[in-house]
């Protein structure tokens, strides 16, 4: 369908080289494009799906986008409220979609909707809906924190009708699909943030060294370069973890412990480095001129889009034994 057939060790490699991009929403939309919205066409949808809508995105002539998240439903899957009720050979859905990255300009969502009223993990479906029917609304583009060259809508559907062979695989194995991207989804974000961590710690060096405070660059100040050399240190170690996971994850292993933990990582280091490094900055640091206050911004979001930081310690408790049970 227009792919080079690459293993997803390629996917990673790719992230890494687009954290060299000098804000995050771009890195953002391409992740969204290809490893959030397509893989579970890519994996289940049909020979004619495929030609529709992976093939145009591949080329880059669809822009994707993926409708999971909801206005009272983010991290928590299961309880989306969007239906997609099964008439003759159509679906007719209702509800809406919140943070959808990309959601202004799409061609087609890959859309997560209740199709029954069974229980939450097994009546959802995926379903390519193109983003030209009748009765989709994009109701706003929302004013983000960072991010902010990535669009994000919210998006309302009204008796949208779509073809039932529009169906991603299954009925009802919607939720399935989607948990299985999540972790090529997860790495592919930790990929991504290795860069931008590396180059923030870097900018800070070179600016720290030729800016002087009390007869002095602030680099020699032994708080600051210990500082950046113990932020090195967990950004190789995140690197390390990574490379580890990815690995047993080629090998064909369930590695969605070690996922979240990169995952959670990632999202807890770029705070941690993007607060400490603007600190040395001082007041260029809180300007909109320089890139540590960008990624400040942009790489919040890691610690909650694609799962919370909470979400990753439930998930890791699980599969250490020691998560409640309900």
């Amino acid at each position: 369908y227009g792919g080079m057939g690459l293993d997803f060790s390629y996917n990673i490699a790719v992230a890494e080289e687009l954290g060299n991009i000098r804000c995050g929403g771009i890195p953002l939309a391409i992740g969204v494009q290809i490893g959030m919205s397509t893989p579970a066409l890519t994996r289940f949808g049909s020979d004619e799906l495929k030609k529709q809508f992976l093939a145009p995105t591949i080329a880059g002539d669809f822009v994707a986008s993926l409708g999971i998240s909801e206005v009272g439903t983010g991290s928590d899957v299961a309880s989306i409220k969007t239906t997609a009720e099964r008439k003759g050979d159509e679906y007719i859905i209702n509800g809406g979609k919140m943070w959808v990255t990309s959601g202004s300009q799409a061609d087609w969502m890959c859309l997560l909707a209740n199709t029954s009223k069974g229980p939450p993990h097994r009546n959802k479906s995926l379903i390519c809906l193109p983003m030209n029917l009748p009765g989709i609304h994009i109701t706003k583009k929302i004013d983000k924190l960072g991010m902010r060259s990535s669009d994000t809508t919210q998006i309302i559907f009204e008796n949208v009708r779509v073809p039932s062979k529009n169906l991603i695989g299954e009925e009802g194995m919607g939720f399935t699909y989607q948990m299985l991207q999540f972790q090529e989804e997860r790495l592919w974000g930790v990929a991504t943030v290795l860069t931008v961590l590396e180059n923030t710690i870097q900018e800070t060096i070179d600016y720290t060294r030729q800016r002087e405070a009390f007869g002095r660059p602030v680099l020699h100040n032994q708080a600051v370069h210990f500082r950046l050399a113990e932020l090195a240190t967990e950004v190789e170690l995140l690197r390390s973890l990574l490379y580890r996971t990815l690995a047993l994850y080629l090998e064909g292993n369930d590695v969605t412990k070690l996922a979240s933990m990169a995952k959670l990582k990632a999202g807890r280091l770029a705070r941690e480095v993007t607060d400490s490094c603007l600190q040395f900055w001082g007041g260029m640091g809180f300007s909109s001129e320089v890139l540590v206050s960008r990624f400040y911004r942009d790489f919040r979001l890691m610690s909650i889009g694609g799962g919370t930081d909470e979400t990753m310690l439930s998930i890791i408790c699980k599969y250490m034994e020691t998560l409640p049970k309900k």
